[in-house]
């Protein structure tokens, strides 16, 4: 307080503190935006690279294991017809399997991924043909109806070949469909494979023995 009784406020503008460093140069705002830009890119290419999907090959390490072996096992100890577990190349990536009904009848699917990247499933049933085609077609409204190609024989046993589109020349993505009669079950193998990786499998389930099953 002053002699005159009087109250006099002082500054002192040495003492204040100094502006961010941010704010003193429009440089530092722009580094530090491409640091965050940097930092982003990771990210975002660490997340991709993570990702679970079928779009690569069959020794992509990012398909989903499955263990075809015990599913298929499962399924002959508990279904009224013999079940074939074919032996395929490693390379050949196992990714699902389910059992249903058609027709009054059980079924067992199972599937891989092919050395190529597309899924080739394996249908296993004691319904008929007719009663299983419409199963191994499933996206008719997208992919289309299946026309009858013919058949071939792979290992003394006839296949009878479906396409879906334009049989007389398919699309490299048309629904392919093989089926053969065992007797006692129909074998049904679809997907959008080649027709190289379907006669493999083919091969495969004719030359594998029924599992050991459940029934008497």
């Amino acid at each position: 307080m002053a002699p005159d009784g009087a109250v006099h406020l002082t500054w002192d503008t040495g003492a204040m503190a100094d502006k961010p460093r941010i704010l003193n140069s429009s440089k530092d705002m722009i580094w530090t935006l491409l640091a965050l830009l940097v930092l982003v890119a990771l990210v975002v290419i660490s997340s991709r690279n993570c990702s679970v999907g079928l779009t690569g090959t069959a020794a992509d390490d990012r398909i989903p294991p499955f263990d075809v072996s015990a599913a298929l096992r499962a399924d002959a100890m508990s279904m009224p017809f013999p079940i074939r577990q074919p032996a395929l190349p490693s390379n050949w990536k196992p990714n699902s399997g389910t059992s249903g009904d058609v027709a009054g009848s059980r079924v067992s699917t199972v599937g891989w991924v092919t050395p190529t990247g597309y899924y080739l499933g394996l249908s296993q049933t004691s319904a008929t043909e007719s009663a299983l085609l419409p199963t191994l077609n499933p996206n008719v409204d997208k992919d289309g109806p299946l026309a009858g190609t013919g058949s071939r024989e792979i290992e003394g046993r006839k296949w009878v070949t479906y396409v879906t589109g334009d049989r007389l020349a398919p699309s490299d993505g048309a629904r392919k469909v093989w089926v053969a009669d065992f007797g006692d079950v129909r074998i049904g193998l679809s997907g959008k494979a080649s027709e190289a990786d379907f006669t493999t499998l083919a091969r495969a389930v004719v030359q594998a023995k029924p599992l050991p099953s459940g029934r008497r």
